[in-house]
């Protein structure tokens, strides 16, 4: 029978071996440069979701406007720290987050929203948390063992989104 764990001495010297690619290691499984890719696409959805949430904050009015602003300022800042956790991953893993505005909405799987009605900025919040839930979940499912430590991060803010869909939905149905 094989063991199935590497001698220490070869673990060492692979450990050796291309030195200056940090954590990436032989055992990592997945496609790095998609990974990269695919967390930059995700760094611009939570990009776009605070910049949402922000205005959806500062424009709020109405019955109700109150408690939503409250929740979309709470939820600005949630993204805000997602977008800084997918930031740091890229760079742990050898990439560069992609900051820039000029291609921002185009690599979002969300859209920026300026409705003017609290009920449509409900809505459209809602909506953006699906479809980061419906993403999410099959980058999740995409990585699968090939990057654990991505998938456990992306797994965390999944269900923070989740949370979110679920505010989103309270408030709706506060609305009517």
């Amino acid at each position: 029978m094989k063991d199935f764990l590497t001698d220490v001495e070869t673990l060492r010297a692979r450990a050796r071996e291309n030195i200056d690619k940090g954590p990436v290691t032989d055992a990592y499984g997945a496609d790095l440069e998609r990974v990269i890719d695919i967390l930059n696409q995700a760094l611009a959805t939570e990009l776009v979701c605070v910049l949402r949430y922000k205005r959806h904050f500062f424009t709020a009015q109405g019955l109700n406007a109150q408690s939503a602003a409250a929740e979309f300022l709470e939820h600005a800042g949630e993204e805000a720290e997602h977008a800084d956790r997918i930031a740091a991953r890229i760079t742990q893993l050898g990439g560069q987050p992609d900051f820039n505005p000029d291609s921002l909405s185009g690599r979002s799987h969300s859209e920026y929203d300026s409705s003017l009605g609290l009920e449509e900025m409900i809505k459209e919040d809602l909506v953006a948390e699906r479809v980061a839930i419906a993403s999410y979940s099959e980058i999740i499912a995409w990585l699968a063992d090939g990057d654990p430590t991505t998938r456990r991060m992306l797994e965390e803010i999944l269900a923070v989104e989740e949370e979110h869909a679920e505010d989103m939905l309270d408030l709706l149905s506060q609305t009517k």
